[in-house]
């Protein structure tokens, strides 16, 4: 626990808390025994995770309607997110649950590490209030904040090009930025984004998000997915 506290950078003033929120309800299970579990502290922390970035959006974009600001909300929540989060943190192996439950792959799985992050706030936000909650959500939710603004669409780039993809095969496409040139104020970054050891897309931006997302857009223009995937489908028997 001391060891998670330093990585977030928050120490709690009730450790019980803590230990609640690390706790997976397979543990109970497994020992037969009554035991606390972090459910409740998922949905109080899910709530606080919602308000925190409402109020972020609402503040950064007021010129966006509702719907827009539900959408771009719902990018920050998802599961995949919510697992980014919790994998910065390297919130799985902290915590405690069954043995079965660990043998099948829980400490890595998306749900129970989605689960494990709100669960965290929950606890956080009981033991320091909502200011200590929301120093480490816009901590750990930056990257994905900074995306935001960097292409404020509905649907980002990136995420619309992931989707596309692991409909193909479970490969997640990956980025690289490959040179930055000019001053520091003014430097110019290039990036390219490769799938299956194929370069799909390139492009330039004023940061490496920037960057990123423009070798995302020209890989949806490309579209050369769809040549790899008819080179991976099995040719039939006769043909």
């Amino acid at each position: 626990m001391d060891s998670l506290e330093q990585t977030i950078g928050y120490k709690f003033r009730n450790s019980l808390l803590l230990a609640e929120a690390l706790t997976h309800p397979s543990l109970a299970y497994e020992t037969q025994r009554p035991h606390f579990d972090n459910q409740r502290l998922e949905y109080l922390g899910d709530a606080v995770l919602q308000l925190v970035l409402t109020e972020h959006l609402y503040r950064v974009f007021p010129q966006f309607t509702e719907g827009h600001l539900t959408k771009l909300r719902s990018r920050l929540v998802s599961k995949h997110a919510l697992e980014t989060y919790a994998n910065r943190i390297g919130l799985g192996g902290f915590l405690l649950m069954g043995k079965g439950e660990e043998a099948s792959g829980g400490r890595t799985r998306a749900s129970t590490l989605a689960d494990a992050f709100e669960s965290l706030l929950g606890a956080i936000y009981l033991d320091g209030g909502l200011e200590a909650a929301k120093t480490i959500i816009l901590r750990y939710c930056r990257d994905e904040l900074d995306e935001i603004q960097e292409a404020p669409d509905e649907r980002n780039p990136k995420g619309q090009l992931q989707e596309i993809l692991q409909a193909i095969t479970p490969t997640s496409p990956e980025y690289e930025i490959i040179s930055e040139e000019g001053p520091d104020h003014r430097k110019v970054f290039a990036s390219r984004v490769l799938w299956e050891g194929r370069e799909l897309g390139s492009g330039t931006g004023n940061s490496k998000k920037a960057a990123e997302i423009a070798a995302a857009r020209h890989a949806l223009e490309n579209q050369d997915w769809k040549a790899l995937a008819k080179e991976q489908q099995p040719v039939n028997a006769g043909e």
